[in-house]
């Protein structure tokens, strides 16, 4: 078993610039409280899906493609990859599933047929509702007990969580910057 301290101090050194000075928190200053919750928080969040997509032989990957198909129908496959952040071979497997089993098409585009457009069908979209079901009363349980102006501080704080250096096409349309679909 590695030794923890080792680790520790390994670490401490390794994040330290070349002028000597550490660019992480003192161990003193670490949020651990933020952190644990963070992990918890979001084992449940997904776990609820986790449970439901295990029926279909499908994992995270599978939920995290349906969502984005279905929130943004007509999404090229190029952008999914960037959105993702995944490679195109962990892709190209999730999607073949999809597809094949019916739970979103692919068309070629209309300006360029190289383009690839991804799109849910009815059994696809029924899933993501599933999902999206349970993960919503999820979240509303736990804004139940906040005042109503707090969900707003909620999804500040987690748009401060998200890497901005480079921001996703759809986390642009999220945030506003882009053009939604009717799907809101």
């Amino acid at each position: 078993m590695t030794d923890i301290n080792f680790l520790g101090a390994s670490a401490e050194a390794d994040s330290r610039g070349a002028e000597g000075s550490s660019a992480a928190p003192r161990a003193g200053d670490l949020r651990w409280d933020i952190i644990e919750l963070l992990f918890f928080a979001y084992r449940d969040f997904v776990g609820d899906a986790d449970h439901e997509l295990e029926a279909f032989g499908f994992g995270r990957a599978h939920h995290r493609v349906m969502h984005f198909v279905h929130r943004y129908p007509g999404l090229k496959v190029a952008d999914l990859l960037d959105v993702l952040r995944i490679t195109k071979q962990s892709l190209g497997r999730v999607l073949k599933q999809l597809l094949d089993e019916g739970y979103i098409v692919q068309k070629t585009g209309n300006n360029d047929r190289r383009q690839r457009l991804l799109f849910a069908t009815a059994k696809g979209e029924a899933l993501v509702g599933r999902l999206a079901g349970l993960q919503t009363t999820r979240i509303n349980r736990a804004l139940a007990d906040l005042a109503p102006d707090d969900a707003e501080t909620v999804r500040r704080f987690l748009r401060a969580m998200i890497d901005r250096d480079d921001p996703d096409k759809v986390l642009e349309t999220i945030f506003g910057t882009g053009k939604p679909t009717a799907k809101g």
